[in-house]
């Protein structure tokens, strides 16, 4: 799952088959929650760009990883205060993030914070269409003595598709941008240079690489280079049957 399609930045107006198509700007800060227990709340802030009232939903997902994909489930364990509010145009609002489990955290927990405007009929013009905006926040409750990431990296093919694989060992989250793949004969394949996704703690990730194209050699053993938590990933993944 591509977490940073998940949550567009929708700003401006524009011209679809000639109906006007509008997205007010929600905005919400900061891009990442991480707590440190003994705590367990944190808050984000809201802001309504727009020139009319915005009415926005808050909730949150248990995110984890499951046969190399995201996945979310409800959870109770932790909350948004409040779940629902109306931002007024060029105000702040702060909403609080609260983990309510009492049992102790190992490690890290991993969350999904989703932020969504909610749609108005009485405020749609005809001939115009209403752009929503959903951000999706990582939130992240860990212990004060979670091991980094460790990471071993793999390669396999299927369906004539590079797959890397990133399974992370350790207690903390591994996140990956400006992903890249090198062969031997110093042929690449970009991922581009935003972000790719989370290897969770104690899970593994799978992503689905460009298309190649015939000079790429996945054979042996691979050169990945991308950016961490912390600074550059180098590293060499051997290729294996597809998993």
């Amino acid at each position: 799952m591509n977490w940073a399609k998940l949550a567009p930045a929708l700003v401006g107006a524009l011209l679809v088959g000639g109906l006007q198509v509008r997205a007010d700007s929600l905005q919400v800060q900061p891009a990442l929650v991480d707590v440190v227990t003994p705590g367990a709340a944190s808050t984000i802030t809201l802001r309504n760009e727009g020139p009319s009232p915005s009415n926005v939903q808050i909730r949150v997902f248990r995110w984890s990883q499951v046969d190399g994909q995201d996945s979310l489930q409800p959870t109770e364990d932790v909350v948004a205060s409040p779940p629902a509010v109306t931002l007024l145009p060029g105000a702040d609002y702060v909403a609080r993030i609260v983990r309510v489990a009492k049992r102790p955290v190992v490690a890290e927990e991993a969350y999904r914070l989703f932020v969504d405007e909610l749609p108005d009929a009485s405020r749609v013009k005809t001939g115009t269409v209403k752009l929503l905006v959903r951000h999706s926040i990582p939130v992240f409750f860990g212990s004060p003595d979670r091991t980094p990431p460790a990471v071993d990296w793999t390669i396999s093919k299927q369906d004539g598709r590079l797959i890397v694989s990133a399974r992370n060992k350790g207690g903390t989250r591994l996140r990956v941008s400006a992903l890249s793949l090198r062969d031997a004969g110093g042929h690449k394949i970009s991922f581009g240079g935003g972000l790719v996704g989370y290897a969770l703690g104690q899970s593994t990730m799978r992503w689905v690489a460009p298309a190649s194209g015939r000079k790429f050699v996945a054979k042996g053993s691979v050169s990945i280079l991308a950016q961490g938590n912390d600074g550059t990933i180098n590293a060499v993944a051997p290729v294996v049957a597809a998993p």
